[in-house]
């Protein structure tokens, strides 16, 4: 689900778009779950899903890219400034 790149970790996760709120939702499988209130029109989720990361390992959003998938529901999303020791934390505490 998290691996480490040089100078941060790309998570696999799964998106929910149109959900009643956004936010994690644990994992199912080996990717993160993500919930998001955008639906998937004009890249809204997509620009959601990068706030939600963003702030569920806080970094800022700059630091937050999707690499793969950006139409599709499974995603790989590259964090850079992040290591995986602290990603796994601080995802821990948002409730995964």
């Amino acid at each position: 689900m998290i691996q480490f790149i040089g100078d941060g970790i790309v998570v696999d996760i799964r998106v929910i778009p149109r959900a009643g709120r956004s936010g994690l939702a644990g994992v199912r499988g080996d990717r993160l779950l993500v919930r998001l209130n955008a639906p998937p029109v004009d890249g809204a989720a997509n620009v959601e899903l990068v706030a939600v990361i963003a702030a569920a390992l806080g970094v800022p959003k700059r630091n937050v890219a999707i690499v793969a998938g950006e139409r599709s529901r499974q995603k790989r999303v590259r964090v850079s400034g992040v290591d995986p020791a602290t990603a796994e934390s601080r995802l821990l505490k948002a409730g995964v």
